[in-house]
């Protein structure tokens, strides 16, 4: 069977995996600890790796009982089809939040204006910033030779 990922409403995702697991369907939903800080008070709490995405193992004949699930909007898809995770990076992601050396988690998508250094590719070790960010591609600027530079998805 296959791991697919699911879209929620927001801040649905841990009841969502609760009652996916109370009807038999095998889910994860990476959750990581974070100190939240209220003006009279600090706790720790537990919040979702990836906002709005709980992942499902099911069969492609029941790909759809998890609509019967309150909170669940859609799966995700990834060039027409559903997106599919592979075991091992499901693994991966487990593994790496069992680790004891991590001390902060964050996943972050990139946002118009936001200042990146590119670490592969012709461009390597550039400065560049985020001018366009849309389902196909970035456009990114690229200051030091004064060039604009667009990357389209696969």
């Amino acid at each position: 069977m296959n791991w697919y990922v699911i879209y929620t409403k927001p801040k649905w995702e841990k009841k969502v995996a609760e009652r996916l697991q109370q009807v038999g369907i095998e889910c994860y939903c990476p959750l990581i600890i974070k100190v939240q800080q209220w003006s009279d008070r600090k706790k720790k709490v537990e919040i979702p790796l990836f906002n709005s995405y709980v992942f499902v193992q099911v069969s492609d004949a029941d790909r759809n009982s998890v609509f019967q699930i309150p909170g669940v909007v859609r799966y995700l898809f990834w060039l027409g089809k559903p997106a599919i995770v592979r075991d091992e990076e499901i693994n991966i992601i487990k593994k790496s939040l069992k680790s004891s050396n991590i001390a902060d988690i964050s996943v972050t998508s990139l946002q118009v204006g936001d200042k990146i250094k590119l670490e592969s590719g012709a461009f390597n070790n550039q400065n560049a910033i985020v001018q366009e960010v849309s389902n196909t591609h970035y456009i990114l600027i690229l200051e030091s030779l004064g060039c604009v530079l667009k990357i389209k998805y696969k």
